[in-house]
């Protein structure tokens, strides 16, 4: 079936734009009519631009800062009482990228064809994740839409807070690391091998630590094209491997035993769950399933086969904070609130708590880790230098002393 974009009057006299499915250009006229809706001009669109736009739909999908501002919006305008047609083109009226108004104006042909706002989303998800649009599904069927979307918008931009402070986090240690490594390959590249001609002519043995960096500066110089292979081959070797569930899931145990890193690990994989958790399970999303869609939040591979086996041990009978407890993986803190949600019979409650608690958790390690790696990584670099730089003035010391 032929699909047509349109551009319509509703009730209140708003020009609305979109695109729906018809035989003919007089079927969809009669569509639109059915739906109260004016048609002002009807325009098929052909093969070749329904490829692009499914072609530009793949490409390109909403960033992590596109959906929370998306979601804040229409939060604000839902809460005011506009229709959720008038808000989605009050949206994209705002908006400049063109895939996001392409994105946000199919959602809104899809609604006013009578498909709710959830099954709407689920077209794209990409953009619009499982816990999202189970969200929005949960806030339909309750009749609670705006204060769902409101603690949705809250839970994104939550969330991209977290991601935030964690490549905030890494920007200067690898700044700093970076930097030293193209230090120390310009001194071993150009620098040593200048200065090693001013030994050519003396007939002595060169002390240890010259040597050693002449070879390393002569192994570099004729090298270089090989060690850059050998480090791409290796980075793709280990990407392999760690697509192998088996290898995947010793490796990320292994990062889980590194001290303050591995802790770090676990609170922010902690933070996703509860951040998860509570909001599914504040919309009104049965626990058993806010448990298995929150599983896929987590990243390190067992801590979610934790909350797997947790989900299926719940549905046996047995209690959160039990179950989780089982593994070891989580924080006790996490442990004790939820347990005492579930003994006081104010579950969510302590769940939007406990996410408070645990994001605080991860602030304060990533503070603890940097103010670990930041010094260790200037120690360990200036360490570096310092022996290059003594390689080189050892035997001009000993140059010197022969002079004399």
């Amino acid at each position: 079936m032929p699909a047509f974009n349109y551009t319509a009057i509703d009730k209140q006299g708003n020009e609305i734009t979109g695109s729906i499915e018809g035989d003919t250009d007089k079927h969809v006229r009669s569509i639109l009519r059915e739906k109260n809706l004016l048609p002002l001009s009807i325009k098929e669109i052909k093969k070749e631009s329904e490829d692009k736009i499914r072609i530009n739909f793949k490409q390109n999908s909403l960033s992590n800062s596109d959906l929370t501002y998306f979601t804040r919006q229409l939060a604000t305008l839902i809460k005011s009482g506009i229709p959720i047609d008038e808000a989605l083109i009050a949206i994209n009226d705002q908006n400049d990228k063109q895939h996001i108004k392409n994105i946000i104006l199919t959602i809104h042909s899809k609604i006013m064809e009578g498909y709710t706002l959830s099954d709407s989303f689920c077209d794209f998800p990409k953009s619009f994740p499982l816990i999202y649009t189970t969200t929005i599904a949960a806030g339909e069927k309750s009749g609670n839409l705006s204060l769902i979307l409101e603690k949705l918008a809250d839970f994104t931009e939550s969330r991209q807070k977290l991601q935030q402070q964690i490549k905030n986090a890494l920007i200067y240690p690898s700044a700093l690391v970076i930097t030293a490594l193209l230090v120390i390959a310009f001194m071993l590249a150009y620098v040593v091998p200048k200065v090693v001609y001013i030994f050519e002519n003396f007939d002595q043995q060169l002390p240890l630590l010259t040597r050693i960096m002449i070879t390393s500066s002569d192994f570099l110089l004729d090298n270089w094209l090989y060690i850059i292979i050998f480090a791409v081959m290796l980075v793709f070797l280990c990407r392999n491997l760690i697509k192998n569930e088996e290898t995947k899931n010793k490796y990320h145990d292994i990062l889980l035993r590194i001290p303050i890193f591995g802790q770090l690990i676990k609170n922010m994989n902690s933070a996703r769950f509860l951040q998860t958790l509570s909001i599914l399970a504040s919309s009104g999303v049965p626990i058993l399933e806010s448990l298995r869609i929150s599983s896929n939040v987590v990243t390190n591979l067992p801590m979610k086969k934790a909350i797997e086996k947790t989900a299926i041990q719940v549905s046996e009978g047995e209690s959160i904070s039990k179950s989780l407890s089982q593994s070891r993986l989580f924080p006790p803190m996490m442990i004790h609130m939820i347990g005492s949600g579930e003994n006081s019979g104010r579950l969510e409650e302590m769940l939007d708590r406990a996410t408070a608690n645990q994001e605080q958790e991860v602030e304060n390690t990533i503070s603890t880790l940097l103010g670990i790696m930041q010094p260790m990584t200037v120690i360990i670099m200036a360490s570096v230098v310092l022996l290059i730089v003594l390689a080189i003035l050892l035997p001009i010391f000993e140059i010197n002393n022969l002079i004399t």
